[in-house]
């Protein structure tokens, strides 16, 4: 019997977990926060089938009987020792790497005024007022126009940014559905560079939007944010379609961020030598054939620490990894 430990309770480390624990291994699951389930343990529903994102969390800890949960264990280091590693000094045959993403940082886009206007808010933050049913403005009221800004801190050479954080297009398209089925009164402006609805039912959800809740896509960049007297915003965009500037005034603005690295991630890899990307992501040993393998024998990778990923990619790639694991131990 081996003893695994991995870094990240989020839902990969959770899978990847339970599978080692049926597989007769010692399991140690180490969170930085308070309780399990990671980002999305936070979230309200989630994409294509408008699940509510408890019910994952839920299932995947029913798997975990027998595994040693710690919480409030925040992993900077990992220490080696010939084949063996020790964490937060806990020892180990193998470690398992899942530690997530990080929020990209709104305030860093600074023309769009996330932390200097009032009814400018992140996606979380969206996500917060419709799981509590309070979707309003800094004064109380229920917006009558929201503005929901794709690729926020994504594809963005501005914050050496370039990559795509994948869901955020679906997560736009499902979060304006959400507004227009709970607060049909209320127009949705979506701004967006391109529609990336790649999975398997996030097409049909795109036309849903549209079709169905009357959702408005706009081509469009936008330029900045103002704010008005009366605390509306003016928004400033270039319409890409048809080569021509805008002006548009919404109630609540919203910005869609994307995902970064891990706030940890640096200093877990200059503790035993990992390799990252240009995108500071942890880079696999190959793509291909060695996706959840890092460049240290025994230490492995799940989930969005690689690079953004959706729910049900990182569940899917923890249970490789755990399978990757155990073969590694046999």
């Amino acid at each position: 019997m081996a003893n695994v430990t991995i870094i990240g309770g989020g839902v990969a480390g959770m899978a990847a977990a339970g599978v080692l624990t049926k597989r007769g291994h010692e399991v140690t699951l180490m969170e930085r926060d308070s309780k399990l389930g990671g980002h999305v343990g936070k979230w309200y529903k989630v994409f294509p089938d408008i699940t509510d994102a408890s019910e994952i969390v839920d299932e995947l800890k029913g798997d975990l009987n027998g595994v040693k949960i710690k919480t409030n264990a925040d992993v900077k280091e990992i220490e080696k020792s010939g084949k063996k590693f020790k964490v937060n000094g806990t020892s180990a045959d193998a470690v398992l790497i899942a530690a997530g993403f990080e929020p990209f940082d709104a305030t860093l886009k600074e023309e769009y005024g996330y932390g200097i206007y009032d009814n400018v808010v992140t996606s979380l933050e969206l996500d917060e007022m419709l799981k509590t049913g309070k979707l309003k403005t800094k004064d109380g009221k229920t917006p009558k126009s929201v503005g929901l800004v794709h690729c926020v801190g994504s594809r963005d050479e501005k914050v050496n940014n370039n990559y795509c954080s994948r869901v955020c297009c679906t997560n736009v398209i499902k979060s304006g559905i959400e507004i227009k089925e709970h607060y049909p009164g209320t127009d949705v402006f979506c701004f967006y560079m391109d529609v990336r609805a790649y999975g398997r039912g996030y097409e049909e959800l795109y036309r849903k939007s549209q079709e169905e809740c009357g959702v408005t896509f706009i081509r469009s960049r936008l330029s900045e944010a103002n704010e008005n007297a009366d605390k509306t915003l003016l928004l400033r965009v270039e319409d890409t379609l048809a080569g021509k500037p805008m002006k548009i005034n919404v109630d609540l603005l919203v910005l869609m961020v994307g995902m970064c690295p891990s706030v940890n991630a640096g200093s877990l890899k200059n503790s035993i030598g990992l390799e990252t990307g240009d995108d500071r992501f942890f880079k696999t040993k190959n793509k291909h054939s060695a996706n959840n393998e890092s460049n240290i024998p025994g230490v492995f990778y799940a989930g969005a620490t690689t690079g953004p990923k959706s729910i049900v990619e990182s569940i899917t790639d923890g249970r490789a990894a755990a399978a990757e694991i155990h073969s590694y131990l046999s």
